[in-house]
């Protein structure tokens, strides 16, 4: 994926500097519960939520299964109504199509739609090599972008900044990119959205290219869809004269009557509102309204190698909702940067490793930044069962195996230093396969209790350094049913 994250290190050792960070953790406290609060309220004034989860599972997993058909079907209706349809196989393969297609109209900047596509394939940094300047216009991208950071939340990109922060980025930073901030600025909310509408409204004024992705593409009318609640989205899509969209392969539904399950669950999940304020759909061109040119670039990047495993592949009925990340313990602390990706917490602890391969150790490390509390399968609208997947790709890590990588079955080697894991899975495999040894050994361990260490010597020492020991009881539960059931006779 983007180059933007290459070198960050494993989750571990990121996380291990990001909880001490004070400010980043009251910050992302704060955010976090605010929205995840919300976001039950909203949930709960639907009676039928169970039953429109289940209905997005099926939609996602029927598409899922027929992919290859209904992308096709896409294909020839963007095309019959006056767009144009590139296949990227890779990130490179859509940048270079991006960038010649923007070199082609003769300008030398675009505005954008917040797009996770993008920022995955590092486009921004690809079009600026070829002397493109890329202006976000998300208020939240606009945030991160100017203060040359990374997102880290699928929602709110500049969730790890407070007001204060903001301000200090907005009144040095500007200027250099456009139309200055205003002075006197303080950080006010308002006062903060109006420098940054100042700021973008002549980029939208005078941009002829814009770039965007889009939360759904309808096959059988060709149909785009984005979601947002800002307005700029709004702009980019209307105002110039080409517009590029970027979006994942997986993000395609059958009809257009599909479109009202998800328009009902992921503004509720993710900004818990019932309705977004922004809800924008265009098919093709049309003669006098709109841009004149629509170019469609469909990106794989790794999606179809996951849609070769049964178990990974329900990562990609994800409708980009961050529902999980709000709930998860591990994100509250450690933040979005820790995961080195685009797509943080739960859901890019699965994604990341299927779409980039385990062979870095960031992506080795992700499937186990994790506590399988299993709150981000009760949120999520399309019911990926996250824990499930964590589960499979640790065992992918630890122990190898097949998997598919640009569309080739291989075998790949555990990871590394996970050979202490193996051996003691091996030896639980043995014991647990000869009941009259695991029974004494259970028996031996309880008389032993007393000797119990406060830490773990050698690769326990890590699980210890976080946790207490638990006691051991002074009698297994195998002794005490057998017990019991004598005594019942």
């Amino acid at each position: 994926m983007s180059g933007t994250f290459l070198g960050m290190p494993a989750f571990p050792e990121a996380a291990r500097a990001a909880v001490r960070d004070d400010v980043l953790r009251a910050n992302l406290r704060h955010a976090t519960r605010t929205i995840r609060d919300k976001r039950a309220r909203a949930v709960a004034e639907l009676a039928d939520w169970d039953r429109l989860r289940a209905v997005g599972q099926a939609v996602k997993d029927h598409t899922l299964r027929h992919l290859d058909r209904y992308l096709l079907q896409l294909e020839e209706a963007v095309t019959a109504a006056g767009g144009t349809v590139h296949w990227a196989a890779d990130a490179g393969e859509a940048n270079r199509i991006v960038t010649q297609l923007v070199l082609a109209t003769g300008e030398r900047e675009v505005v954008k739609v917040k797009s996770m596509a993008t920022q995955e394939i590092g486009l921004n940094e690809a079009l600026e090599a070829a002397g493109i300047a890329a202006y976000e216009t998300d208020l939240a991208e606009l945030i991160v972008q100017l203060g040359r950071d990374r997102p880290s939340h699928i929602l709110v990109p500049a969730i790890h900044r407070n007001r204060a922060e903001i301000r200090d980025i907005f009144r040095t930073e500007m200027g250099r990119w456009g139309r200055p901030a205003p002075e006197p600025l303080g950080d006010d909310p308002r006062e903060l959205a109006e420098a940054a509408r100042l700021h973008l409204r002549e980029k939208f004024l005078r941009a002829k290219v814009a770039v965007s992705g889009a939360n759904f593409m309808v096959a059988e009318t060709g149909t785009l869809v984005v979601l947002e609640s800002e307005g700029n989205g709004r702009m980019c899509l209307t105002l110039p004269e080409t517009l590029i969209s970027v979006v994942g392969v997986e993000k395609v539904v059958p009809t257009f009557r599909d479109l009202e399950i998800f328009l009902q669950t992921l503004p509720r999940s993710s900004t818990a509102e019932r309705m977004n304020p922004y809800t924008t759909m265009w098919t093709g061109t049309t003669d006098g309204d709109g841009p004149a040119a629509f170019h469609l670039v469909l990106l794989d990047n790794g999606r179809t190698d996951t849609l070769a495993d049964e178990v990974g592949r329900q990562a990609l009925r994800c409708i980009r909702c961050s529902a999980c990340l709000n709930v998860c313990p591990v994100y509250e602390r450690a933040g979005g940067h820790a995961y080195g990706s685009v797509y943080p917490g739960p859901i890019g602890a699965i994604l990341s490793p299927q779409l980039r391969g385990t062979a870095s150790g960031i992506d080795a490390s992700l499937p186990f930044a994790s506590t399988l509390c299993g709150a981000c399968y009760e949120v999520c609208p399309v019911a990926i069962d996250i824990p499930e997947v964590l589960v499979h790709l640790r065992e992918r890590v630890a122990q190898g195996g097949p998997v598919t990588r640009d569309g080739i079955r291989v075998r790949i080697r555990p990871a590394h230093g996970h050979t202490a894991e193996r051996a003691a899975m091996r030896a639980a495999r043995l014991l647990l396969d000869r009941p009259g040894a695991l029974g004494a050994g259970e028996r031996l361990l309880a008389r032993a209790r007393r000797l119990r260490p406060r830490r773990l010597p050698g690769p326990g020492r890590a699980w210890t350094d976080s946790r207490e020991l638990p006691a051991v009881p002074a009698e297994s539960f195998r002794d005490w049913w057998a017990r019991e059931r004598e005594a019942s006779r």
